[in-house]
């Protein structure tokens, strides 16, 4: 086995996953029973590119934990081989990664403009912001926060009636590149309040009596480079000095127990951490908004994907926050009301032990300011498509997790504090 190894990583130093052809990649999902094998998929990541979907990093796998990640097409053979040599179980999850991401675009919305129910290019997005907050002056103002590192501006969304003294809610989406599904229900969110306000009881109440600052999009020049050259980019396009490894993980970026658990001092890494705290435009701009608002602000939900997750703090830490059990059984309730429309099973917890440790989460950073409700959404799926979720899912996805959100929002209204 370990001839076949070295034979692998040989042939791996040639190539590299910037060639960015994705036809016949493959992402695997295995899952390693023991030390040993644990070891092997260490030994893997070591010698070729293995870009780790689920946990994030290969460092994060324990045994007995499902993993998944994607190799390139010429070594997926290989990967076959070692796994099967090693009687490793695992099951090829997406056998052509260039089909799964055509098959993406199945919406049968045809237009060009702007659609809730296809995925958006940035500026298609950015010019959706400009239009809601026009056609809606009474309930939607946006701002620009900050530029990101190539210089685009960072649009917030503020939605609610205008009201003495309002408590705020904030929500952010698309932190990590390539997770599509997220900015989709940033737009959604936005569409459902303007469109019920007036009509749905709950959401009239909530609009009346609070204020919801959505980003829609986060990582901007991240996501423009998964629609323009690598639809699997995941960091920031910052530079870092000394490497052409570019990017820095935001969401590793945060000043929460910054880069020890789950994190990497590696620019090359996709969980780099950054050269400092806050190194990132980005996050920046969102962590000095936050701090600017914190009188107001009560509550952060933070949109990702995939795994089908309600997750809230402590990432950084296995230590439980001081309201774990409030906290807990709003999870527990919150994912009720979402499986309560299409039976999407969720699992809610602590984030540290309820999927792996991670460090500098904009979560936890949000709760040790002082923001008492703070929660991280895993969205659809499980890993059939994993950041692929095919458009036909966008509907029934946001729908579901709209559910999840107003039960949030409305827990806090009747908790202010």
């Amino acid at each position: 086995m370990w001839a076949l190894l070295v034979l692998i990583g040989a042939a791996s130093v040639s190539a590299h996953l910037q060639d960015l052809s994705f036809d016949r990649q493959k992402v695997f999902r295995v899952i390693p029973q023991n030390d040993e094998q644990v070891e092997i998929l260490n030994f893997l990541a070591n010698i070729m590119e293995v870009d780790f979907w689920q946990p994030d990093s290969v460092t994060l796998v324990k045994p007995k934990m499902q993993v998944d990640f994607r190799v390139e097409a010429e070594k997926s053979f290989d990967v076959e081989d070692l796994l099967k040599e090693s009687g490793m179980e695992y099951q090829v999850l997406i056998d052509n990664l260039q089909a799964a991401m055509d098959a993406q675009f199945d919406s049968k919305v045809r237009t060009s403009s702007h659609s809730y129910e296809k995925y958006n290019d940035w500026d298609t997005i950015a010019a959706w912001t400009a239009d809601i907050a026009d056609q809606n002056p009474d309930l939607v103002s946006r701002s620009v926060i900050g530029e990101t590192y190539e210089g685009r501006p960072m649009y917030l969304l503020k939605m609610g009636k205008s009201g003495e003294n309002k408590k705020a809610i904030f929500m952010d989406c698309g932190f990590h590149a390539r997770e599509w599904i997220s900015p989709a229900f940033c737009q959604w969110f936005v569409k459902e309040a303007v469109e019920t306000y007036g009509k749905d009881t709950v959401m009239t109440t909530l609009l009346d009596k609070l204020d919801f600052y959505v980003l829609p999009v986060v990582n901007i020049d991240g996501y423009v480079y998964t629609w323009t050259n690598d639809r699997m980019w995941r960091k920031t396009r910052s530079k870092n000095a000394g490497t052409t490894c570019l990017g820095t993980d935001p969401n590793r970026n945060f000043n929460a127990g910054w880069c020890t658990l789950g994190a990497s001092k590696s620019p090359c890494a996709s969980t780099y951490c950054g050269s400092a705290p806050e190194s990132e435009k980005e996050t920046k701009a969102l962590a000095d908004f936050i701090r600017e608002h914190l009188s107001t602000i009560k509550a952060y939900l933070t949109i990702h994907s995939y795994s089908q997750l309600l997750l809230f703090p402590y990432s950084y830490t296995y230590n439980l926050p001081s309201n774990y059990q409030e906290l807990n059984s709003i999870a527990s309730a919150a994912s009720k009301e979402l499986a309560s429309l299409y039976n999407t099973q969720y699992t809610y917890g602590p984030g540290a032990e309820t999927i792996y440790p991670a460090a500098g989460g904009s979560d936890d950073w949000a709760y040790d300011q002082g923001v008492k409700y703070s929660f991280t959404f895993e969205l659809r799926d499980t890993g059939t498509y994993g950041f692929l979720l095919p458009e036909s899912q966008i509907k029934p996805t946001c729908e579901e997790t709209l559910l999840a959100v107003k039960y949030i929002a409305n827990y806090v209204l009747e908790h202010l504090y």
